[in-house]
């Protein structure tokens, strides 16, 4: 089986490679692994020791970030190596001050694997949510390195609870823990007959709950909203743009709105400006200006949303008109910001949850977007009620984090 997957990659990898030439993003991919071996053997050296977290991408990172943390303080005399998988991960994180190395992950062939592992050679590996790559988890268990997951989360349509799913079953015999977040998560893995699991809940609810103790303002975003009250669009796509250019354009409240869209190419952010008849202001021309006489700030850089959620009254969070969905709606939530967002939110637990609390509201077109925010824009109480239970939504799960490292003390690891 292991040969046949081994094509599989093979196959992928030279599909990749080709798709390369006309697509960005995938160029990213297979450029951005040029260089790995390179950068790992310049920053590892013989003597180091290292623990290695790996994660699909951004949304993974974030759920990995509190344990990366929290590891680090444990043992600060190791190097902490992190990889990502997808480009929209690695180039938002690449310069992160969490870990001391950062690369992609080579493709899991199994040359790959033997050459990353002599140069990490990793004490402990975290693997975050669902990464489970055949050659790499089989690589350590032939190693006898510690293995856990982390944030894992298990459902019934995944191909580990198929009859031909036994090749991936069997991977998951290297991990000596997992780490998942919900009890169904657990149920499935006895199902299969898999014990050494612990329901920690998601590790990003500790991430987003400690942003509330940072230094979150922003003196341009304080001039611009100017004691008004501001609708910030966070990851917002066409589709999200769309509808909310058309709202922007016909209101008559008396309400500011930043965009910080989730592309920032030039091109987009040009058509998003002029499809806007209100006065705009871009991020990247704001010097010199008088911020607060413009009624709409297009964030055209990256970094910044997080403490922009902040200086919300109401927050839309984009990509719930597309596929996979909704981005991160916990940002917003952990600041008691009452969030709309669009129809495609059922594979997100957090914005599924909030939804039948009524703390997130779900619109799948104009008309319903255009009440929505008219309805929390004219009601005060309304506002002051679903933000209280985003943030208390998010203020219940968190500490996932210290469970995962309670379990380390009461068993004498790491």
């Amino acid at each position: 089986m292991f040969a046949i997957y081994g094509l599989l990659i093979s196959i992928v990898g030279f599909f990749i490679r080709v798709i390369a030439h006309f697509n960005p993003k995938m160029r990213l991919f297979v450029e951005g692994r040029k260089s790995v071996f390179q950068v790992l053997s310049q920053n590892i050296s013989a003597s180091d020791k290292t623990i290695w977290f790996h994660a699909a991408s951004l949304g993974e990172y974030e759920q990995g970030l509190p344990v990366m943390e929290a590891i680090r303080k444990k043992h600060p005399g190791h190097k902490i190596v992190l990889t990502f998988f997808s480009p929209s991960g690695y180039e938002v994180r690449k310069n992160n001050a969490a870990a001391d190395v950062t690369v992609y992950l080579p493709m899991d062939t199994r040359p790959n694997v033997k050459k990353f592992l002599d140069a990490v050679r990793p004490e402990l590996v975290f693997m975050i949510k669902y990464e489970f790559w055949p050659n790499y988890l089989a690589g350590l268990k032939k190693r006898n390195i510690r293995t856990f997951l982390i944030s894992g989360i298990f459902r019934e349509n995944q191909v580990f609870f198929k009859w031909y799913g036994g090749f991936y079953r069997k991977a998951l015999d290297t991990f000596e823990h997992l780490f998942v977040q919900n009890s169904r998560s657990k149920e499935l893995l006895a199902r299969l007959k898999k014990y050494n699991a612990t329901v920690s809940g998601d590790t990003r609810f500790d991430r987003v709950a400690a942003i509330l103790e940072k230094d979150n303002s922003l003196d341009f975003i304080r001039q611009f909203r100017n004691d008004t009250l501001t609708i910030v669009v966070g990851s917002s796509w066409p589709k999200d743009e769309s509808l909310l250019a058309e709202y922007i354009n016909k209101t008559t409240q008396n309400v500011k709105f930043i965009i910080a869209p989730h592309n920032i190419k030039e091109a987009q952010i040009d058509e998003l400006k002029n499809s806007i008849s209100r006065k705009v202001v871009l991020f990247s021309e704001k010097e010199g200006k008088d911020l607060s006489g413009f009624d709409v700030f297009i964030i055209d850089t990256i970094g910044i949303l997080t403490k922009i959620y902040s200086y919300a009254d109401i927050a839309y969070v984009g990509g719930g008109f597309g596929n996979p969905g909704v981005h991160n709606i916990l940002e917003p939530a952990t600041f008691g910001v009452p969030i709309v967002i669009g129809p495609n939110y059922s594979h997100f637990a957090e914005a599924t949850a909030l939804v039948e609390m009524e703390g997130c509201l779900s619109v799948s077109d104009q008309s319903q977007l255009d009440e929505a925010f008219d309805w929390l824009i004219s009601n005060p109480d309304v506002r002051q009620e679903k933000g209280h239970i985003c943030a208390t939504f998010v203020q219940m799960n968190k500490n996932a984090t210290p469970t995962i490292m309670k379990h380390f003390e009461e068993n004498g690891d790491l």
